[in-house]
């Protein structure tokens, strides 16, 4: 299983997030610009598959801030039905 970490005191906003997340999936440069554009790189065939995505250092601001990523990464999660694993620590 693929694993990658993102680490949010390296994240500065949601733009910065979706660079990071093409850059490290090899997506083509502003592939992902939104939250709909990343909810079809991940339920689409882009991702290699199955896949553990770790965000780190989310502090409680950030879960508020980031509210909308996370909430896509989980329901992401319960779609794919055990291909994708998401985790906040």
């Amino acid at each position: 299983m693929k694993s990658e970490r993102f680490d949010f005191n390296e994240i500065v906003d949601q733009a910065h997030f979706f660079r990071q997340f093409s850059e490290r999936f090899d997506l083509a440069p502003g592939r992902i610009c939104d939250l709909d554009a990343l909810w079809e790189a991940i339920l689409g065939e882009e991702l290699p598959m199955p896949l553990e995505v770790e965000f780190i250092n989310l502090g409680k601001g950030q879960k508020r801030r980031y509210g909308a990523l996370i909430l896509l990464f989980d329901e992401a999660e319960e779609e794919l039905e055990g291909q994708l694993r998401f985790n906040i620590r």
